[in-house]
């Protein structure tokens, strides 16, 4: 088996329901996953949207999950840190896509890290990206739909 994430909240492909967006609660969405490969020592997870005007615009940033952590949702305690997101703020920014540009995806992007903690050196998807280069062992990826109507 290799490293697989899933979410109660909504399947692959599938859309994201509107408590999870900008219009909802803003909450975000139940996590969990299976598999990661021998040697995991912590996590990273990166939300983004591929079909935003400017370019990928980055919605949530975690690092250093622990690797015994197996699920995340809004109400779990974690020692986890938290990047600045595109909204310009650390911590999760629900779907919100332009009215009228239709249905965008939104990847949750999981990596299963050779390192307990990561260094980072900056506050943003950059550094994240960086850090993260080299010490991922797998990734998983769950990519949900959301349209704003």
């Amino acid at each position: 088996m290799s490293l697989q994430l899933t979410s109660n909240a909504f399947a692959q492909g599938q859309p994201i329901p509107k408590k999870y967006s900008c219009k909802g609660e803003d909450v975000s969405p139940a996590l969990a996953w299976t598999d990661p490969p021998a040697g995991t020592q912590s996590f990273a997870l990166i939300m983004d949207d591929p079909d935003a005007p400017g370019g990928t615009f980055t919605h949530w940033l975690l690092y250093d999950l622990s690797p015994q952590t197996a699920r995340f949702d809004a109400s779990t305690a974690t020692s986890a840190k938290t990047l600045r997101n595109d909204f310009g703020r650390a911590g999760y920014g629900g779907p919100c896509p332009p009215r009228g540009h239709g249905a965008h995806r939104y990847r949750f992007t999981l990596h299963a890290l050779d390192v307990p903690s990561l260094a980072v050196r900056g506050r943003n998807r950059s550094a994240l990206d960086k850090a993260i280069e080299g010490h991922s062992l797998a990734q998983a990826t769950l990519t949900g739909r959301y349209e704003r109507r």
